[in-house]
């Protein structure tokens, strides 16, 4: 009797510590999973987008907005036509191009595929989808299509300014993300924050009527206000594409920067996409040739090292050639100016004005390498300039302690050193700028509601004195006067400037038929409004950036001297 007892103790003792251990793991272990699981039946959730913030130019006008767009849905039970029918109606609409056949069958198949699926209740068969469209649809009546309000971006230039605002597309959770320029950068920031609606439900998945609801309202997205101006954003599109078709070029860059402050005033990159229809477009076009690809500058870089010696007054404006007289032999090659034409005893202002590869490499060798290495990182080569656009790189200056001969001898006529078009034009705005290097900028303003924060321009350091940059600016101006591009200057007008036609680098030698052209320079060049660059790849017309980029530039040039109301001299 004892034992039979004990027997039934010991058998409620263990069933207590089962019970006690069960009750722990459900409660402590899984406590909040099974709360969140149980939730999840009594509670429905359901995000709330926040409304994307705009994109303006300097004076107000849109580049960006977010516009009226709807999801079309299929509510399966509420479906009364046969489902192929429904498919055949809608494909109508979905596709670009209804008379295109096979694209109709396969966007038929699409929608009926989704709509016939075992177990469908509520389906999205096409996002984004216009309010024009929307209406066409409604007059068809078509029991169990319905249309849920979604937000569009719209970009009322169309392929103007794409590769400035990039484009609006989806992560890989499927929600609106920016990529590229404005949209990439500023993501986060135009994004907003989400909010949330939580509510009570019953078993069949109906929200209860007195239950309990929870909102967390979005946070609608910031705007940006850009130094853009959209006229002269336009007028360089305009031009731009002008002279690639005229000069029969593979592409091209124009960059527009006020130098005392950084902002970008415009920026125009061909080929180019439309940022609205990003999708029909494969991804070299998304990649943006002004902060993105380098090119080796050529004779435009000269600029850059001859006001690099003026500062170290390693030499003067006025200080003779000694090698000028024919070609130099550096190492185990020969140099020689690009007409083959030589100036003995040429100034270093003719050395610009002629364009002259054998007196730049005298200049560079009076510099060294190490000088000419700091200089060059001091204008911002071999670093990003840190503009506000998404995907900008850049490439490496070779290391200091590593140049050869060869390697200096080169650099002084921007041969076997290689820059993005922007690290270029900031550098000459530093010229320009009486010696200090700015960072440029996009953004200019951020605005939420009745809140807005200025974007500060800032200047990163002095690289040159104010005597040097008032030397070089004076070489400059005698190279637009009278250099090879002397016939394209517009007399009067206060130009500082500088040509270069670079040979483009494959497979290890240079192709003397395959060039890239470009043309940099400043106006009024006492007190500049603006800084331009103008780069042209691969010309057929001719190779010459004298030719081609030159009076690309002044064409531009000319009207912008009419938007700022600069005047020629009397």
């Amino acid at each position: 009797m004892l034992n039979r007892l004990r027997l039934v103790i010991v058998f409620f003792i263990l069933a207590y510590i089962t019970l006690t251990v069960r009750l722990f793991y459900w409660q402590v272990v899984k406590g909040k999973t099974l709360s969140i699981q149980a939730r999840g039946q009594y509670e429905a959730g359901e995000t709330i987008n926040a409304q994307r913030g705009d994109i303006f130019d300097t004076k107000g006008g849109w580049l960006a907005a977010s516009g009226e767009a709807y999801i079309v849905y299929a509510s399966i039970p509420d479906l009364e036509l046969p489902k192929k029918k429904i498919a055949e109606d809608l494909a109508l609409f979905f596709v670009e191009d209804s008379s295109n056949k096979g694209e109709l069958l396969a966007e038929i198949d699409r929608i009926y595929s989704l709509i016939n699926r075992e177990g469908a209740i509520w389906v999205p068969l096409k996002q984004k989808v216009d309010p024009s469209v929307k209406e066409k649809i409604e007059e068809l009546s078509l029991a169990g299509i319905g249309f849920d309000l979604q937000e569009k971006r719209v970009y009322p230039e169309s392929s103007s300014s794409a590769h400035l605002l990039g484009f609006v597309g989806k992560d890989e959770s499927g929600n609106d993300t920016g990529y590229f320029g404005l949209e990439g950068y500023w993501d986060l920031a135009l994004s907003g924050k989400p909010g949330f609606l939580n509510r009570e439900q019953d078993a069949q998945g109906l929200p209860i009527l007195l239950g309990l609801t929870n909102e967390v309202t979005a946070i609608e997205g910031a705007s940006l206000i850009t130094n853009i101006d959209k006229g002269i954003q336009l007028n360089i599109e305009d031009r731009l594409k002008e002279g690639i078709e005229k000069y029969g070029a593979k592409g091209g860059v124009v960059i527009v920067l006020q130098p005392k402050t950084g902002k970008l005033m415009a920026l125009s990159a061909y080929p180019s996409y439309d940022p609205s229809s990003y999708w029909k477009y494969s991804n070299e076009f998304f990649i943006n040739p002004a902060i993105s690809l380098s090119f080796e500058p050529g004779s435009v870089f000269k600029v850059l090292v001859m006001a690099s010696a003026l500062d170290a007054e390693v030499l003067k404006p006025d200080t003779e050639c000694d090698i000028c007289a024919g070609a130099v032999r550096i190492d185990k090659y020969t140099i020689e100016t690009w007409n083959q034409v030589y100036h003995p005893d040429a100034t270093m202002t003719e050395v610009i004005v002629n364009s002259d590869n054998v007196g730049m490499v005298y200049v560079s060798q009076k510099l060294g390498a190490d000088k000419l290495y700091d200089y060059l990182s001091a204008f911002g080569i071999g670093e990003k300039s840190g503009i506000d656009l998404q995907g900008e790189s850049s490439p490496k200056l070779r290391e200091k302690g590593t140049w050869s001969v060869v390697d200096l001898a080169t650099a002084g006529f921007g041969q076997g050193i290689a820059v993005t078009p922007i690290q270029l034009t900031r550098a000459v705005a530093a010229i320009a700028n009486h010696g200090k290097l700015v960072a440029p900028k996009v953004v200019g303003k951020i605005k939420v509601n009745e809140w807005e924060e200025d974007i500060k321009t800032e200047e990163v350091r002095r690289v040159i004195s104010e005597k040097a940059a008032s030397q070089i600016t004076q070489m400059m101006v005698e190279a637009a006067r009278n250099g090879e591009a002397k016939w394209t200057h517009l007399q009067g007008f206060k130009v500082a400037g500088k040509t270069g036609t670079a040979q483009i680098p494959i497979a290890g030698h240079y192709d003397a038929e395959k060039t890239i052209a470009s043309f940099i320079g400043f106006a009024p060049y006492d007190d500049p409004e603006f800084v331009m660059l103008v780069t042209l790849q691969e010309p057929q017309t001719s190779q010459w950036a004298s030719e081609t980029a030159a009076p690309l530039w002044y064409s531009i040039a000319r009207d912008l001297f009419v938007r700022f109301g600069i005047q020629p001299e009397k």
